[in-house]
């Protein structure tokens, strides 16, 4: 089950829960609480949480707690958009201070 998420990483939650043997609630749970995971995570999806189903369906509940942390860890450890971010806003401070010392040894040989 594990891989069928990983291929789905970057497209909408997992769908073939349904199919699978699961019951529809738990199923339709896990789709949402994906989502919201990968939202949490830093993904380009929508927190969805449908919360008096979540709060009187156990199935549901369950699946979305279910779907929320598995899909959350995987976004997680795929850096998402985040690190991407985060890895150029990086590289960008990186060079902008290699130009500063190079500046400044360019500088300090010119005297």
């Amino acid at each position: 089950m594990l891989a069928a998420f990983s291929l789905n990483g970057c497209q909408s939650a997992p769908g073939p829960l349904a199919g699978d043997g699961y019951p529809p609630e738990y199923a339709e749970g896990f789709r949402a609480g994906c989502a919201s995971g990968r939202q949490a995570a830093g993904a380009l999806a929508q927190f969805r949480k449908d919360v008096p189903r979540y709060m009187n369906q156990p199935l549901y509940a369950e699946g979305w707690d279910d779907g929320y942390r598995q899909c959350q860890a995987m976004q997680a450890s795929s850096g998402g958009l985040d690190s991407w971010r985060s890895s150029a806003m990086e590289r960008e401070r990186d060079r902008e201070w290699r130009r500063h010392i190079d500046q400044a040894k360019a500088q300090a040989l010119r005297h």
